[in-house]
């Protein structure tokens, strides 16, 4: 399982997760800001839980791009 979580509240918008891993985030058009799909929302983190392993290679990507280091991605 892979898990990945974003902060949304501190995404400055820069397009780096969406450019990397299209399937998993995408650019809000309400705010500029990074939306991970089909994530839940917990106390500002947004989770997304995956039994779809071959997600990890580019969430990780995504995460190592982010200038502002929100995103995590761990495999279970």
């Amino acid at each position: 399982m892979v898990v990945v979580t974003l902060q949304r509240e501190k995404c400055i918008g820069c397009n780096y997760c969406v450019e990397l891993a299209p399937l998993q985030f995408q650019m809000s058009k309400k705010d500029g800001k990074s939306v991970l799909l089909h994530s839940k929302e917990k106390k500002g983190f947004h989770t997304l839980k995956s039994h779809d392993n071959t997600i990890f290679d580019a969430c990780s990507e995504a995460q190592k791009a982010c200038p502002v280091k929100i995103i995590t991605t761990k495999m279970l």
